[in-house]
């Protein structure tokens, strides 16, 4: 695969319907989404790369706002962590004031991690136990570059993709203006 922009890969999804709120359940498996490709590059290549950075933001962005602001963390309880400056100046960002003690942001950090690397688990998980799956999807990858989701879901059920269709090699003579 030869990457075209500043990704060497990169996965996106299209939401099926406008979704406003979200379960639990739901953020965690963006999470394990989100992580899929580091896990894979652990399981095949036995080795970790700056090919992940996004996905790991991503993914801890995800588990910090169910700590902080949706009130998700059994051991926290549902609570709001952090109040937002909403001003915004030229040249700055929303900003978080901490509004709790370094043992609350101790027990935060604590509670991402958990997060987090229960998405990496399981995204190993899945991985690992669909391994034949993982490496079709890998093939037509490597022969197509660009992957849709109906082309997934017929990698995933075992189905073999149409031919890709090549353009034929432009002979050097085919290149010079005027000539016909």
């Amino acid at each position: 695969i030869i990457p075209r922009g500043r990704a060497l890969g990169l996965t996106t999804y299209l939401p099926i319907d406008e979704k406003h709120t979200y379960s639990k359940t739901y953020l965690e498996t963006m999470i394990t989404y989100a992580l899929g490709g580091r896990a894979a590059e652990k399981i095949i290549f036995k080795a970790l790369t700056t090919g992940a950075g996004n996905d790991i933001e991503r993914a801890t962005e995800i588990a910090r706002k169910m700590v902080c602001e949706w009130g998700m963390s059994d051991k926290l309880g549902p609570l709001a962590y952090g109040q937002k400056d909403e001003e915004i100046f030229l040249g700055r960002q929303i900003q978080r004031h901490k509004n709790y003690s370094e043992e609350t942001a101790i027990a935060i950090d604590d509670e991402i991690k958990k997060i987090v690397s229960s998405g990496m688990k399981r995204a190993e998980k899945i991985l690992t136990e669909n391994m034949d799956t993982l490496h079709r999807l890998a093939a037509a990858l490597l022969e197509r570059e660009i992957l849709d989701g109906a082309e997934i879901d017929a990698v995933i059920r075992g189905e073999d993709l149409p031919p890709v269709e090549r353009r034929a090699a432009v002979k050097p003579a085919e290149l010079t203006p005027g000539k016909k």
